[in-house]
């Protein structure tokens, strides 16, 4: 009994991965886009209050770059495989990582005044919005597309190869049967090629 996957289990497990980091790095960029939390920055009179916006990328910048990663790592998982995959799904995972505890630490712990940074005045930061749900989400994903990739993703196949090859099956691409009777096709061809070397096909 084979300890692999089957080649469309492979398929299906290498697809349901791809898609998950990057539906993931995808949520993981746009949040960071969004507004994560408003703050007021109270001034000296008569000087009136400062009403802002702090979007993901003020607040937890790792969460766009992240998504970044993730975004690259979708890519990569087609490309390499063996060893090299595994190294590609523990990076899923550690991005994952980053972008649950960047959200979750916004909703548990709000967002610090000290992110609004460069004014002077009293700074009051509102609550959280959706998006670092949003982030969290995104990162419990990624965690999960990683370790799919860790535990299994070894011997999925690679991108370009559509079809696995049995035991004698020839490398090089297909050519003419050998032994097959020459065809005026074939002697056409062979005259524009001479011609095309500068030489006389007659001779």
């Amino acid at each position: 009994m084979s300890d692999g996957p089957s080649g469309s289990t492979a398929r299906r497990e290498l697809t349901a991965a791809v898609v998950g980091a990057a539906v993931a790095g995808g949520l993981g960029l746009t949040a960071g886009g969004r507004t994560w939390a408003g703050y007021i920055v109270e001034r000296p009179a008569p000087l009136p209050p400062i009403e802002g916006a702090l979007s993901g990328t003020d607040a937890a910048p790792l969460v766009p770059a992240a998504g970044l990663v993730l975004l690259a790592a979708a890519v990569a998982l087609l490309a390499v495989r063996g060893a090299a995959r595994v190294v590609v799904g523990l990076l899923v995972a550690a991005a994952g990582g980053v972008l649950a505890w960047s959200g979750l630490r916004a909703l548990s712990s709000g967002i610090a005044p000290d992110d609004v940074g460069g004014w002077v005045g009293e700074v009051a930061v509102g609550g959280p919005t959706a998006w670092p749900a949003l982030a969290a989400v995104a990162g419990a994903l990624a965690v999960a597309a990683g370790i799919l990739v860790v535990l299994r993703g070894r011997n999925w196949p690679a991108m370009g190869r559509r079809y696995e090859r049995g035991p004698g099956a020839p490398t090089g691409p297909a050519g003419p049967a050998p032994n097959r009777p020459e065809t005026d096709e074939d002697r056409a061809q062979a005259a524009w090629k001479a011609l095309d070397r500068g030489e006389d096909p007659t001779a």
